[in-house]
């Protein structure tokens, strides 16, 4: 099974995007052999932009082309998208509702040797309590490719959490679709369901397959998109499934996890486990090792069912 990051193939679709629509402007803050826009600025040098470390200049940059019709993909790492250029963010692009695409690359604990400086497990919690915000957190390469192509269709803000560390393939199959605010059922079960994003999509059909020895038959489902959360599946899941589960490379505190408690809260009340950073920084390290001792893992994801069934 092949492993790509969501970074690679955010890059190469962005290439063919720029070639294929010259409105389409690319924006980075001296990053882009890390967050893969130099392929776009390979494929169409006068279209790419390069900011240095000036993140927030950079967002502001963005609202200007979008108010001057242009589709504006901006690239910098999770922690100085969310972080460095939240005000920019919030006041320029989304307040005014700009068509702007904020592409987070870097993001979360498996950044890895990078430490818990650079590791942003928070960019989820702040970019959905944005107004006007749309947040995509794609599971694997094909669906990055998906879901870039259609924010680029999109109007309106969008903030993309992408990865540095390769995943594997899930989304190869003919018949995938990929359609903003709709979860994808990956794997029927019964009584236990296991919403994931992200690279926890790869970790929750490991854990799937962990669970089927011990007797237990999940369903995972991909929620690609956070914000707008497909409210309708999670109703519906939440009336045949007796447990929820949330799987998240990020904070348990206002992620997916708070995403689907909200809506449970609100329509159908249900016990839950949250699987995630449980409120504390990272370090430096190997990713595989990162997400083992943070317990974002199928092993640990199924060790929290096996306990809580």
């Amino acid at each position: 099974m092949s492993m790509v990051a969501t970074r690679e193939a955010y890059g190469k679709t962005l290439a063919e995007l720029v070639e294929e629509n010259e409105n389409i402007i690319v924006l980075d803050a001296d990053l882009s052999g890390s967050t893969k826009t130099a392929d776009a600025r390979k494929a169409r040098p006068n279209q790419h932009f390069n900011f240095g470390i000036a993140e927030g200049n950079m967002m502001s940059a963005a609202a200007g082309l979008a108010a001057s019709d242009k589709v504006v993909f901006a690239s910098t790492f999770a922690m100085f998208a969310a972080g460095r250029g939240f005000e920019q963010i919030r006041n320029s692009i989304a307040y005014p509702n700009m068509n702007v695409k904020i592409a987070a690359t870097h993001a979360g604990i498996s950044l890895g040797e990078d430490g818990a400086t650079h590791q942003a497990i928070e960019d989820i919690s702040l970019m959905r309590s944005v107004p006007n915000m749309t947040v995509v957190s794609p599971s694997d390469g094909p669906e990055t490719a998906a879901a870039i192509r259609a924010v680029a269709e999109y109007v309106g803000p969008v903030y993309v959490r992408l990865g540095r560390l390769g995943v594997q393939t899930i989304n190869d199959n003919a018949d995938y679709k990929f359609e903003l605010g709709k979860g994808v059922v990956l794997s029927e079960g019964q009584d236990i369901a296991i919403f994931a994003t992200g690279l926890m999509v790869q970790e929750a059909l490991k854990a799937k397959e962990i669970l089927k020895a011990e007797g237990l038959n999940p369903t995972v489902i991909n929620i690609h998109t956070i914000k707008p959360i497909d409210k309708d599946l999670i109703i519906e899941t939440a009336k045949t499934h007796s447990l929820i589960v949330t799987a998240e490379e990020h904070n348990v505190i206002g992620g997916l996890g708070s995403a689907v408690a909200e809506v449970l809260a609100v329509n159908h009340p249900t016990r839950m486990i949250m699987v995630g950073v449980n409120d504390t920084f990272g370090e430096s390290g190997k990713p595989a090792d990162l997400l083992a001792k943070y317990g974002i893992n199928a092993d640990n994801l199924a060790k929290q069912i096996l306990d809580n069934k």
